[in-house]
């Protein structure tokens, strides 16, 4: 009875598998709205077991990638971080651009209650600093993957002065976390139907009608960045045909994280997909973890469109000076986002302290963020996330000179790299 499904799981790659499962959440969710929020707890077990194998495979895989590193050895971390700074900021630009062209206007109810919002950008950089510092055990509790970067970069330094056993030891563990996370991944499908189904079963669409202008704005602006600002980014570093490179990244990258509407939470999709393309491991193992904290392209779109929003709601004019100064802080907060569902909007009052908004004011407007967070945030999160893994793929391919149509990205290759041993994917 099980036979034919085994093998039609071998048979069907990994995103066909989620495409499926997608349209099979929506058919049930609108058939039967009572087992569509039962089955949601498996896209709740799904969201759980990533973020909760999230953080021992950053700080596993980070250490092992630095403490094997031999002399000699080049990372690229310096162009990837640049790229991540450029894209960011670009966002930034295209969200306020946007914003002035096509003007939205908010209609404020209720003050958001129960969060609190930064004070100023001092606020935004001092929690940088603190992540940094954190306690180790702490860090990898609450997923402070900034605290984690910083205890594996230094564990991994001080293993390269390690013995040939140690450091061996530590890339048999993450190659054992990897396999965990592969196994995790292959629950994929059923994540996704469950998220799916949940969603549309609780919230349908009738939140969404009275904001249909803003999240046109939003969502507009995020797919002219995912589909012509990062192509136009990629092709000048690569001077190749961009598009097959950024289209299997969104497809196999953002479709996950669309759901899971959690950067940190995709970290190990990432991973694979930048393993399976024979990325340099010691710039992958790094950039990727590091883009899930600070490349956040999609929420500086968030945070420029919605002050700007507010701004013209409450009839304040915004000048080309004063919205150049909004695309650069807009991209500084971003960059202090967390990389959970929402972050991005209890950023929003920052920005608006620069038109003298008040902060109930930009409570209000954080609180419409939340209601159209259904398609908002899932948006952002997967242009976010998919810039990560595009943008660490284009430097390592301009330094080794492949071409992106040539990297085995087939939902088949998938699979067979996916199950093919470690040590082998890395030959």
């Amino acid at each position: 009875m099980f036979q034919p499904l085994l093998h039609w799981l071998r048979r069907t790659g990994l995103v066909t598998q989620i495409v499926i499962g997608l349209i099979l959440g929506i058919a049930l969710a609108l058939l039967w709205p009572q087992a569509a929020l039962s089955v949601g707890l498996l896209g709740t077990l799904f969201i759980s077991a990533l973020k909760a194998v999230a953080p021992v495979l950053v700080l596993v895989l980070v250490m092992a990638a630095i403490g094997n590193h031999r002399p000699g050895e080049v990372t690229l971390l310096k162009p990837v971080l640049w790229l991540y700074l450029v894209g960011t900021l670009a966002a930034a630009i295209v969200g306020v651009g946007a914003s002035m062209l096509f003007p939205s206007v908010l209609h404020f109810k209720d003050a958001a209650t129960g969060v609190a919002a930064p004070g100023d950008i001092r606020e935004v950089l001092m929690g940088v600093l603190l992540s940094a510092v954190d306690n180790p055990v702490n860090a990898v509790l609450k997923a402070n993957y900034i605290g984690i970067l910083v205890w594996a970069i230094g564990l991994g330094v001080a293993l390269r002065h390690a013995s040939a056993t140690t450091q061996k030891v530590a890339s048999d563990l993450a190659n054992g976390v990897t396999f965990i996370i592969q196994a995790v991944i292959r629950c994929a499908p059923l994540g996704i139907f469950g998220l799916v189904a949940s969603t549309v079963a609780t919230t349908g669409l009738e939140a969404l009608t009275g904001y249909v202008h803003v999240l046109c704005v939003l969502l507009g602006s995020m797919l002219c960045v995912a589909l012509v600002v990062n192509p136009a980014i990629v092709w000048w570093k690569i001077r190749r045909n961009p598009y097959p490179l950024v289209l299997m990244c969104l497809r196999e990258s953002g479709v996950t994280a669309f759901f899971t509407r959690s950067s940190a939470a995709n970290i190990p999709i990432n991973m694979a997909i930048a393993k399976r393309l024979n990325l340099d491991e010691g710039t992958y193992s790094v950039a990727i973890p590091l883009g899930a904290t600070i490349n956040m392209a999609g929420a500086a779109i968030t945070i420029s469109v919605l002050t700007l929003a507010a701004a013209h709601t409450l009839g304040i004019a915004v000048d080309i000076p004063t919205a150049l100064l909004l695309c650069v802080v807009s991209a500084l907060c971003a960059c202090g986002a967390s990389g959970v569902a929402g972050g991005s909007l209890l950023l929003i009052p920052l920005a608006c302290s620069m038109f003298g908004i008040s902060n109930d004011i930009a409570m209000q407007v954080v609180g419409i963020g939340y209601i159209i967070s259904v398609l908002q945030d899932s948006t952002e999160t997967a242009l976010n996330s998919s810039t990560d893994v595009i943008f660490t793929a284009a430097v390592c391919l301009s330094e080794d000179g492949r071409a992106p149509a040539s990297t085995p990205v087939s939902d088949a290759s998938a699979d067979t790299a996916t199950a093919a041993d470690p040590a082998q994917r890395r030959a």
